[in-house]
């Protein structure tokens, strides 16, 4: 079933400046230091999986980069036969008005509700995101992806099912193998040049 760790992360707090007190050079500071922080997620993996929940997994996980800068993921658990247990896609997208990434993902029942932040430290990204917010078991999640390799990452998930005032550390882990090459989209209605139009 889902192991709904996988896109989750850990947000650390917002930048001491608030995004009113930013200026314009900052904020292209930002942009330029830290848009392609995702980068080595574009490609397709294969992971296995440890949840405390669900024992052993395994599955597929997909991002490509879309024209505009944004990461679209598609993350699947299969079983041994490769049928689908559970999917979602999520959209990440930097803003550098506020200094870090943001998320959300869909799963085909919770709209867009499942939200999301964080920030690379270091050579790791950090995140924090709700999950089921619109189910009857809402958690949050804190995510280190780590050990980041062009053909191999870690991850690591803690969950509170109390708002963040206690966590379980470790609730899952998934090791990822890269079995594509990194690709991107490409605009979905394509301008056209003069040329072209008449």
């Amino acid at each position: 079933m889902a192991l709904l760790g996988a896109i989750a992360v850990m947000a650390p707090p917002l930048s001491a400046q608030s995004a009113a007190t930013r200026t314009p050079a900052q904020i292209q500071i930002s942009y330029d230091a830290h848009h392609a922080d995702f980068d080595y997620l574009l490609g397709d993996w294969e992971f296995t999986a440890v949840s405390r929940e669900y024992g052993r997994g395994r599955g597929y996980w997909s991002a490509v980069s879309l024209g505009t800068g944004q990461i679209l993921d598609e993350f699947r658990i299969v079983g041994d036969r490769g049928k689908t247990y559970y999917v979602t896609t999520p959209l990440r997208s930097y803003n550098a008005v506020r200094d870090r990434w943001e998320l959300v993902t869909m799963d085909g029942r919770n709209g867009l509700q499942d939200i999301g932040a964080g920030q690379r430290a270091g050579n790791e990204m950090h995140l924090e995101q709700k999950f089921d917010a619109m189910g009857e078991k809402p958690s949050t999640w804190r995510i280190r992806y780590y050990n980041i390799q062009p053909d191999r990452f870690s991850w690591t998930g803690g969950r509170s099912t109390d708002g963040g005032k206690t966590w379980v550390r470790g609730y899952e882990q998934i090791e990822a193998r890269r079995i594509g090459p990194p690709r991107s989209l490409g605009p979905l209605a394509p301008s056209k040049t003069q040329e072209q139009s008449k």
